[in-house]
């Protein structure tokens, strides 16, 4: 992945949440968003916080681990207990890796190269996306998307071209957080202000990409390939 995990921990007990907490930041593919010591806490800042991946206790009081687990749907899973009869439950909701304490720092990094292994080959096999339009949430399906542009209204909002000619307005997205959600292999970022399909490039050249998308002329939508972003395209289109 071009960015890092985004990372929540939860263990009830603050000794072990210390040390775990300076363990993952000590593994540079990693950032940690907030840690927590009560379960109850975790879950009334859930929806408002934005991850990738948990790393959490099982053995908890309330609520363990695992039923908390069930609750973070298309969320990447690692466990950390003392206690390794949970190993079949954990493997069942299809965790990443299960880490016996005392956790060592090796042990959790390679628990997290697994995730982010698995975090990229489900990144290129996504489909689709619910985003923030300037209609509500919508679903945005990726094999219809031409490009992405900043808005000329408002440059924090993002204009998006579809291939039967419509378009939607994204709400208060950055370029940096739409190249984590569209699959890396099919779209590019080409300059400070536009991404596009990879799908609809007919030719280029240096600094000039010739779209099979026709303008209100009926003429090939041409794209400006910046310098900065030259080098990842041509390795997307293999050149």
């Amino acid at each position: 992945m071009n960015t890092k995990l985004r990372c929540l921990l939860l263990d009830d007990e603050l000794p072990g949440l210390t040390y775990l907490k300076m363990l993952c930041e000590q593994i540079p593919e990693l950032e940690v968003v907030k840690a927590f010591n009560q379960p109850d806490v975790f879950l009334s800042e859930l929806d408002h916080l934005d991850f990738d991946l948990c790393i959490l206790d099982i053995e908890m009081p309330q609520i363990n681990g695992i039923q908390l687990a069930e609750m973070l749907t298309g969320k990447l899973i690692i466990f950390t207990t003392a206690h390794k009869e949970y190993a079949a439950e954990a493997f069942d909701l299809e965790a990443v890796d299960f880490i016996r304490k005392p956790i060592e720092l090796e042990r959790l990094h390679k628990a997290v190269r697994k995730a982010i292994k698995q975090a990229n080959d489900t990144k290129h096999n996504r489909k689709f996306s619910y985003l923030n339009t300037d209609k509500g949430k919508s679903l945005l399906v990726f094999d219809q998307l031409c490009y992405i542009k900043s808005s000329a209204i408002d440059s924090r909002d993002k204009d998006v071209l579809l291939k039967d000619g419509s378009k939607i307005c994204l709400k208060n997205i950055s370029f940096e957080k739409l190249q984590t959600i569209l699959p890396p292999n099919r779209f590019c970022r080409i300059n400070k202000q536009e991404i596009i399909a990879l799908d609809i490039v007919q030719h280029f050249s240096f600094d000039q990409i010739t779209s099979k998308v026709v303008d209100e002329q009926n003429k090939p939508r041409m794209f400006y390939l910046s310098e900065v972003y030259r080098n990842a395209f041509l390795e997307k289109v293999k050149i």
